[in-house]
């Protein structure tokens, strides 16, 4: 197949699936009261983008392995920082301007466990399964692509995931958030799925970018906590 041909067939599909899931989440109710309906969003988005993996397997080198422990740290803080970091200078730049600092909506109604199970945990696993997993990993053939930034080259698949990713965040705006917290919500998961999407193609290794996805979600758990 063409990489024109797998460039338009990944962001279609990825852009289907992300669509079906959260009109499944918006239609169906979760029997139980301590199931958000993000999980039935995230359970969608989860065996749909499995089902695509399945399909397209050949046109998707998709790796999932235990990582190495000593290669742990540095995917991990920097998915925790990135998170501290960017929202803490987008909140001041908020802050100067006048606007009041929001939090998430979900951060405001889960508890801590809730956040712990369907944000840390569920949520880093649907979300990367898609983005990484999947559309990352169907722009194989543009790899050679990219800049270079700090040092480092990243490469095109890494690059439009992550802004993929980012931009699927604008789905707050129908929650009635901020638009401070959407937009500050839109920059940090770009430059987390940038940490994601370059850690699992250096190492070839799904695990990587599930490291980095959850690293940037705990901080979350932690103000959760802290709200308690």
């Amino acid at each position: 197949m063409k990489k024109t041909h797998l460039l338009l067939l990944g962001l279609v599909i990825t852009l289907a699936i992300f669509t079906l899931a959260t009109v499944a989440g918006r239609l169906i109710t979760p029997g139980s009261a301590f199931f958000p309906n993000s999980f039935i969003t995230h359970s969608v988005m989860l065996i749909l983008s499995v089902v695509a993996l399945a399909v397209l397997k050949k046109h998707v080198p998709f790796r999932l392995a235990w990582p190495r422990f000593k290669t742990v740290w540095k995917p991990a803080l920097f998915g925790f920082l990135t998170t501290v970091v960017v929202n803490i200078l987008l909140a001041m730049i908020g802050l100067v301007a006048g606007s009041k600092i929001e939090a998430h909506p979900l951060l405001t109604t889960f508890t801590p466990l809730q956040t712990f199970l369907f944000i840390f945990i569920y949520a880093s696993l649907a979300e990367e399964l898609l983005l990484r997993g999947f559309l990352q990993n169907i722009l194989r053939p543009f790899n050679d692509c990219g800049v270079r930034l700090l040092g480092r080259f990243v490469s095109f698949p890494v690059i439009l995931s992550s802004i993929v990713f980012g931009l699927f965040h604008l789905i707050l705006l129908t929650s009635g958030a901020d638009n401070l917290l959407v937009v500050r919500t839109v920059i940090f998961t770009t430059v987390l799925g940038l940490f994601a999407g370059y850690y699992q193609q250096k190492y070839d290794n799904h695990s990587y970018a599930l490291i980095v996805h959850m690293a940037g979600n705990l901080v979350g758990v932690v103000v959760s906590f802290i709200q308690m």
